[in-house]
């Protein structure tokens, strides 16, 4: 994960929420349109309906964040588990829109309102404590969709990140100074 070395909380959380966003979209573009709402079995969900959940829990947590509790009286959490978008398009537009309003709502915050107080479901929580309850919920949302993603892809898959037993190869290059450590 290429970062940028900072001291900001903030900007260190855009970043990690950014690279998330990409890996997870780097897994579902090397999938088929079938494959992205496959279940492994009738308790999994489907890379779409998770997809559809974590969409669903940004515009919620997202809209209003600073003056309206993060959990939303329109929102019906069970039923972002029903009924995924039946092509990758909707899927991704849905998707794209979950991190739009992600961003909109996180990239005007300055430092000094990581104290600030915020609600999700009632329980008051600092800004800071409301983005690391998200950075936790997405990366393993995420952590899904790429091992749903890696299973379903097999044997076709392109790893994402170091490709298997090509670790001790990748540090000499980055010792050699052939690669960015960053």
């Amino acid at each position: 994960m290429a970062l940028e070395c900072t001291s900001s909380y903030l900007k260190d959380s855009l970043a990690v929420f950014r690279y998330y966003k990409s890996l997870a979209e780097r897994a579902m573009a090397q999938l088929s349109d079938g494959q992205l709402i496959a279940v492994l079995d009738e308790e999994s969900n489907s890379i779409a309906l998770i997809v559809k959940h974590m969409a669903g829990n940004m515009r919620s947590r997202f809209t209003d964040f600073l003056t309206t509790d993060g959990e939303k009286p329109d929102r019906h959490r069970d039923l972002e588990f029903i009924d995924p978008p039946q092509s990758r398009e909707a899927l991704m537009t849905m998707w794209q829109t979950g991190w739009d309003c992600l961003f909109a709502a996180l990239e005007p915050l300055q430092e000094e309102d990581m104290a600030r107080i915020v609600t999700i479901r009632g329980e008051a929580h600092s800004v800071m404590q409301a983005i690391n309850r998200q950075v936790a919920h997405y990366s393993y949302h995420c952590g899904q969709i790429v091992l749903l993603a890696k299973h379903l892809g097999a044997p076709g898959w392109k790893p994402l990140t170091v490709p298997r037993g090509q670790s001790e190869q990748f540090n000499e290059r980055v010792r050699s100074g052939n690669v960015s450590q960053r």
